[in-house]
């Protein structure tokens, strides 16, 4: 008879050599364990010290800021107690400015004109498809949970809002792209202010009862008139504009920008390691901060139930965008998981959280990105600037929401054609909408202006707006993160070959030197045949 297979000694040596490789495979993965235990657990502890500190600050300053309420602190009380917090805030404020300019001048003389104009139109076009998507997200979620829907009885106004005309906002938009002076550019931007003006009109009356005519009268009228003031607050926007003209310039000029670019480079490398200094003490500032506005805000239990809606839809808005669009997006483009890429980013995020500022966030969203996430210096230093300037996702969002749920409380149905105005409003009011806490209120009076929304409504929102604030000013910051991410992608070429170029100067230069050199080396030859021969 046949030897049965388990007998077969073939078999057995199989058996024996599978068994022995499933132990060499488990010594290997011990082995891996009581390394990671070891030596990995301490490596990723202080690569991720940064991020860990934030994420402990964070809840630490939410639970501080829950045990304090009950205390019912004074203003002033509360301002001594969030004065670490505004430290942070200065401080990164302080940075912005110089880092804008450098980084744009920098990023822009790096490239040649065609590449930074098809890295512009590439990063222009990533803007405006995700702020039109997130215009429409915040459209459809307002429309389908109907946030407003209830009585307005549980609303007061505490406060009156300013009016802006749609006209004069968008006029002023544009102004602030060509600042008559750069250094009040630095400090200050322009804004339509209104005064009063009274106009004498005489008007002919004709008086058929008394049989006279042509009687002429002058009537007092008053008139509301634009004047041209200015509001304090860095105006990036002329800032970005006269940057991004310069630094191609100095990149056209060849060698002769040489020194003004080795110059903002400098200074570009300066103010980033003034900002590793500074993301050692953000951990405790968001700490304060977070924990004195919570403090700060006002009764939890006074927020009505359609303000609890409108809370809970605009956070729902916002993690579609912020969760599955921007992350889709990426991947679809780039082929990449777009959440290792999220996790390079937690820093920015969280400081964004914190500071409620997508420009004092600009300095930290600059280290995540080109350390962590190793994104090309040129592509971080024309779109991080411009994207914290006019990209504003999670405001577009926002403001369309917001102003349909302003319609809902008063009762209002909006036609198609209004919801498309509201649509197109919040897209370009954003654009125009400083990355400063609290910012997008101000373009909301635009947004409501436009469909004939009462503008004093926006007292209705004001309560949960911090909080909000936060939330959108992160996916603002991720929104810029990802477009720099994506854009670096697409222009992988035009990198490539800049950096071939480069290579190949460098290769002339020493070509060119090699002659000199060969000359050099002959004379340093012939100089002891020389001494021989005279001897």
């Amino acid at each position: 008879m046949a030897q049965s297979n388990g007998d077969n000694p073939r078999s057995r040596s199989r058996m024996e050599q599978l068994q022995q490789g499933i132990r060499k495979r488990s010594l290997r993965a011990k082995k891996k364990v009581e390394n990671i235990t070891k030596d990995d657990v301490k490596s990723f502890l202080k690569r991720n010290a940064f991020v860990l500190f934030t994420i402990t600050a964070v809840i630490v300053g939410i639970m501080l800021g829950f045990a304090l309420r009950p205390y019912h602190m004074t203003y002033r009380e509360v301002k001594y107690f969030s004065f670490p917090g505004e430290l942070l805030m200065r401080m990164l404020q302080m940075l912005v400015l110089p880092l804008l300019v450098s980084s744009l001048i920098t990023g822009m003389a790096a490239l040649d004109s065609r590449a930074s104009g098809k890295m512009g139109l590439r990063a222009v076009v990533y803007y405006m498809t995700t702020t039109i998507v997130a215009v429409f997200i915040g459209i459809i979620m307002v429309l389908i949970i109907h946030p407003g829907k209830g009585s307005r009885d549980e609303f007061t106004k505490s406060q009156k809002i300013e009016q802006v005309s749609p006209a004069d906002a968008f006029l002023d938009l544009i102004r602030n792209m060509f600042p008559p002076n750069l250094v009040q550019a630095c400090t200050q931007q322009f804004k339509t202010q209104y005064g009063k003006r009274i106009i004498h009109v005489k008007m002919t009356v004709n008086d058929s009862i008394f049989n006279l005519t042509n009687i002429t009268q002058e009537i007092q009228r008053e008139e509301i008139i634009p004047i041209p003031g200015t509001v304090n607050g860095v105006n990036a926007l002329g800032l970005v504009v006269f940057s991004m003209c310069f630094g191609l310039i100095i990149g056209n000029m060849k060698e002769q920008g040489q020194a003004l670019r080795d110059f903002f480079d400098c200074l570009n490398e300066a103010i980033m390691r003034l900002v590793a200094i500074i993301m050692w003490y953000a951990p405790l500032g968001i700490l304060f901060l977070i924990a004195g506005k919570i403090v700060e805000m006002e009764d939890i239990n006074m927020v009505g139930g359609q303000l609890g809606m409108y809370t809970i839809t605009v956070i729902i808005g916002l993690l579609i965008h912020a969760v599955l669009v921007l992350p889709t997006l990426y991947f679809v483009v780039t082929h990449r998981n777009p959440f290792v890429f999220i996790g390079g980013l937690l820093q920015a995020l969280i400081t964004a959280l914190g500071t409620s500022s997508s420009s004092a966030t600009l300095p930290i969203t600059f280290k995540c990105l080109e350390e962590n996430n190793k994104v090309d210096k040129r592509v971080t230093r024309f779109v991080l600037p411009v994207g914290a300037t006019i990209n504003m996702d999670g405001t577009a969002l926002y403001e369309a929401l917001a102003a349909i749920f302003i319609a809902q409380v008063n009762g209002m149905d909006l036609n198609f054609g209004q919801i498309i105005t509201i649509s197109i409003t919040a897209t370009a009011a954003s654009i125009g909408a400083a990355g400063i806490p609290q910012a997008g209120l101000v373009t909301m009076v635009i947004v409501l202006t436009s469909v004939g929304l009462p503008t004093d409504d926006i007292t209705l929102i004001i309560a949960v707006d911090w909080f909000l604030d936060r939330l959108r000013t992160t996916t603002n910051v991720l929104g810029d993160s990802i477009g720099a991410g994506i854009v670096e992608y697409l222009s992988r070429h035009e990198l490539q070959t800049k950096d071939a170029e480069m290579g190949n100067s460098v290769v002339e230069e020493n070509e060119m030197k090699k002659p000199y050199q060969l000359i050099t080396q002959e004379n340093e030859n012939e100089k002891p045949l020389d001494s021989e021969t005279k001897m």
